[in-house]
């Protein structure tokens, strides 16, 4: 895609920021040392994308996905918070109820937000601090199945692992997520510059 000057800084300004807080979550993690955090962000500033592709199936996220599957371009988001993630969001995320499995599924409250249940026994609540409440998009989803905080409860913010950007289902039908406003304003500078529709329409899996 073709990119105007003030979209190449808005990039750059969007690397410079995942480059400072990847590489200070790495020394805060113990993996890398102080002296080498000047050195983990130059590396990451100027050789690593700020995405990757991930392929999902499922009717979980109809029609928003098709459930015979599609790739996605996610951008990672290192240090997830109510500044960088947004009600309305598409999100990648670990399950909190098995951190080995991926899922998509879309921001409906941040912390703090009072959460109010259709079953007049439940209490109404806030969502802690560092959590969201994420649900599927298909409304005829059973919620004991759904995979989504009806099954699991508040997801802890530091599980989310990027914001779902662009979707691609072949050559023909593809474009960019419906996220929340700041989110698609913040993320079109990264799909100007990184979007690869080849790369997007070669893989494969699940998530």
């Amino acid at each position: 895609m073709k990119t105007g000057i003030r979209t190449c800084l808005r990039y750059l300004s969007a690397k410079g920021s995942e480059a400072l807080s990847s590489s200070l979550k790495n020394y805060k993690d113990g993996q890398i040392s102080g002296m080498e955090v000047q050195a983990r962000i130059f590396t990451s500033f100027f050789f690593e994308p700020l995405t990757f592709v991930r392929a999902i199936k499922g009717e979980e996220m109809e029609p928003t996905f098709a459930s015979r599957g599609e790739s996605l371009l996610v951008r990672k988001i290192t240090s997830p918070s109510s500044r960088s993630i947004f009600v309305g969001d598409v999100i990648l995320f670990k399950d909190p109820l098995d951190e080995e499995q991926e899922r998509v599924r879309r921001v409906a409250a941040m912390e703090g937000d009072q959460m109010v249940s259709t079953d007049p026994n439940d209490l109404p609540f806030a969502l802690d601090e560092g959590h969201c409440w994420v649900i599927s998009d298909n409304n005829s989803i059973n919620p004991t199945t759904s995979g989504d905080s009806r099954m699991f409860g508040q997801l802890p913010m530091e599980n989310i692992i990027g914001r779902v950007i662009y979707a691609c289902r072949s050559q023909e039908d593809h474009g960019a997520i419906m996220n929340s406003h700041a989110g698609m304003q913040e993320d079109y500078p990264v799909i100007a510059a990184e979007l690869d529709l080849k790369e997007l329409m070669e893989s494969e899996g699940s998530a």
